[in-house]
């Protein structure tokens, strides 16, 4: 019985950083990686640092897609990010939310 449990949630698991991974390839073929790294600062923060500001924030997922859509300034310094109209929304939603699953 117990094997059983730990395959399924071996099974469980792999699935989810199948999913994480999928949606950090969405973020590499729309060129986020090009500004943000996952772990460290490029031109734009790390990945882990926006998931950390915004931990606590329900309104952050919408807010975040209107920036990568729209770009912004300010939130984390002068250098602004620029808008990025070309994403598909669905593809914008996927990454927002993995960037704050980090």
């Amino acid at each position: 019985m117990k094997a059983v449990v730990m395959s399924a949630v071996a099974a469980l698991a792999l699935g989810i950083s199948g999913v994480a991974s999928a949606d950090q390839a969405l973020a590499q073929k729309n060129a986020c990686m090009s500004c943000h790294g996952v772990d460290k600062k490029i031109v734009g923060p790390a990945f882990k640092e926006v998931a950390a500001k915004y931990k606590n924030d329900k309104t952050a997922e919408a807010r975040l897609a209107e920036t990568v859509k729209k770009g912004g300034k300010g939130n984390w310094g002068q250098i602004p990010m620029p808008p990025n109209p070309q994403v598909k929304d669905e593809d914008v939603k996927k990454i927002v939310h993995w960037i704050l699953s980090l």
